[in-house]
């Protein structure tokens, strides 16, 4: 397991000579089809590395876990990564690995080894059982990674964002005016294990969303097996009254809490993405059906490919508005 190196220097992603970005959605070990995806794209495989003339993609977290080759896929994207065809962010997934394989010092981990956090990493841990080197490189490659990214776009001049939940204008700022931009460091993978901390909020805020508490501390069970206590929401636009307007998941609340108004203790804890916002990308959501922009500024790349869903790209040329067209998808073959 991996022990934090707090002098390590830190590598930052900064963009290539790119003239057009392919965003992509969370991957979770589907190797075979990002590579689908990737040859859908126009991108070849070059000295063992997938690479474009004229692209650049932008990879929106949670390559590990849940799925069949989960170590495929870490090499094949840290490898685009390195030799400069490609940018990444980091997940939920990607944090919760490093903190779950991070030990305390004092015989403990940064993520408790429950058994619900057992079961969420247990495919990745599981496929890395013989290569733990490996293993503890792509942990300490994970800490040099940026939690949000704001490019310039050569062409057009537009700037466009990407983060993996949701973006947090004023947990940015405060952020980037200790780091400069979006990259992290040990310190704050040991201050992100504190309850209450900025670190703790900017991390979960910007790789888990908006997270409202069921009432009267009911539980529900998701599509996935999880018992959760909460559930994720919309962060942009400024009319929904309530929760299930303000709902932003596959899996339904109870009725009665869904046709309730939102209290005014739950309205000061949401965040709003406005349309006179940059284009903004997320994944994290696991949607359905066509993928299509949610607002005409933001667009979420998480189509359940794990799920036999879609792995799903959006290719961004610099415009303003996002455009339906511009999605590139394939199906996950079950």
């Amino acid at each position: 397991m991996i022990k934090q190196s707090p002098d390590k220097s830190i590598s930052r992603s900064q963009p290539g000579e790119a003239r057009g970005y392919d965003l992509i959605g969370d991957v979770h070990g589907c190797a075979h089809t990002l590579e689908r995806l990737l040859q859908t794209l126009g991108y070849q495989k070059i000295g063992g590395v997938y690479r474009h003339r004229q692209r650049q993609v932008i990879f929106l977290g949670d390559i590990v876990d849940r799925g069949p080759r989960i170590r495929e896929a870490l090499h094949l994207v840290r490898d685009m990564v390195e030799q400069g065809s490609a940018l990444m962010i980091l997940g939920n997934h990607e944090f919760n690995a490093i903190t779950y394989c991070t030990s305390t010092g004092s015989g403990g981990y940064l993520r408790p080894h429950t058994a619900a956090n057992a079961r969420q990493i247990a495919e990745t841990l599981e496929q890395f059982a013989n290569y733990s080197q490996e293993w503890q490189s792509f942990i300490r490659w994970f800490v040099e990674l940026p939690l949000f990214l704001e490019i310039e776009h050569p062409l057009t001049r537009q700037l466009f964002r990407a983060v993996h939940a949701c973006w947090d204008q004023t947990l940015i700022d405060l952020h980037c005016a200790r780091y400069g931009d979006g990259h992290i460091d040990w310190t704050f993978v040991l201050e992100s294990a504190e309850p209450g901390s900025l670190a703790a909020l900017t991390k979960q805020r910007l790789t888990g969303g908006v997270d409202l508490p069921l009432p009267d501390g009911m539980t529900m069970t998701s599509s996935d097996g999880y018992t959760r206590r909460a559930f994720r929401t919309k962060f942009w636009g400024h009319e929904a009254r309530t929760y299930g307007q303000l709902l932003f998941q596959p899996d339904p609340i109870p009725e009665h809490i869904a046709m309730a108004e939102i209290s005014e203790e739950h309205r000061s804890q949401m965040v709003y993405y406005d349309h006179a916002q940059p284009p903004l990308f997320v994944g994290h959501y696991w949607l359905k059906g066509q993928p299509r922009p949610l607002a005409p500024n933001l667009a979420c790349l998480d189509y359940s490919a794990v799920k036999f869903g879609r792995l799903v790209a959006y290719r961004m040329d610099g415009e303003a508005q996002l455009q339906a067209n511009k999605f590139v998808w394939v199906y996950v073959d079950p």
